[in-house]
């Protein structure tokens, strides 16, 4: 009777493993999904949050950013700058290159120094903002100048950008690859012990090149969305067109999928 039970265990546990290979093998991969995004006919809001894991006051922003995780209208960016990292923690998100974008929006932003954490929203520098709600769809918004498609199949991301009658004779802008859900145990520095949480991390960050627009004439695209950090897939491809004079953001679409 003990080796039939024993037999009729192992059998299930066989069974069981098997059945947990097949939904394994089966399971969708971020890498093999198909979707598609397309920009609203107004200009998307665009906010960039400058922070770091060793800045005591950034928490507060981390917090405030998080706010705008259900709110699809708006593209949220956290840049990790790396000039904390000197001071006893080293953010594992952080980037020179973040650095070097905040440093070189200072001419158009109106801030006069780099400094976290520093919210910028539609290329303008808001020291405030802890005072108002995140911008979003209660907010009115100008007539879009350009419009975006983006469309993911599995790694390749092709973008169309195409301008309006009015949009800026020269466009640039960049790709932003952005993860959310990130906790991060702080063991130095200014947060010290504190459990900080993180959401619209760029991971990656490829400016893009300027180029001459021409309304109704489609410009394409391209861009790998590869993770940059870890095995976790990234959550969101994040496009923004920009007028290349001023830097200002145009337009802006968030592929979520």
């Amino acid at each position: 009777m003990a080796d039939a039970r024993h037999r009729m265990n192992l059998t299930c546990a066989a069974t069981l493993i098997a059945a947990l290979l097949m939904t394994l093998g089966t399971a969708p991969s971020w890498s093999a999904a198909t979707c598609s995004a397309q920009s609203a006919a107004d200009a998307a809001p665009v906010i960039e949050l400058y922070t770091s894991e060793g800045c005591s006051s950034c928490p507060p922003a981390d917090r405030w950013l998080s706010r705008l995780k259900d709110d699809p209208s708006v593209v949220a960016l956290a840049f990790h700058v790396d000039y904390w990292d000197r001071l006893g923690w080293k953010d594992r998100f952080a980037s020179p290159a973040y650095t070097q974008r905040q440093a070189q929006q200072l001419p158009s932003n109106g801030a006069r120094f780099s400094y976290t954490p520093q919210v910028v929203i539609d290329g303008f520098d808001r020291p405030r903002w802890h005072s108002t709600d995140p911008p979003g769809t209660t907010r009115a918004r100008a007539a879009a100048l350009v419009d975006v498609q983006l469309t993911r199949e599995g790694k390749q991301v092709a973008a169309t950008v195409q301008a309006r009658p009015g949009a800026p004779a020269r466009l640039a802008g960049y790709w932003a690859l952005t993860e959310n859900g990130h906790s991060t145990a702080v063991k130095a520095g200014e947060n010290e012990g504190a459990t900080l949480q993180h959401d619209f991390v760029v991971q990656r960050y490829l400016p893009i090149a300027a180029w001459n627009a021409t309304a109704g004439l489609p410009v394409a695209l391209r861009f790998e969305a590869e993770p940059a950090l870890g095995a976790a897939p990234p959550r969101s491809v994040n496009l923004v067109v920009t007028d290349a004079a001023t830097g200002k953001p145009v337009q802006a679409v968030r592929l979520g999928c």
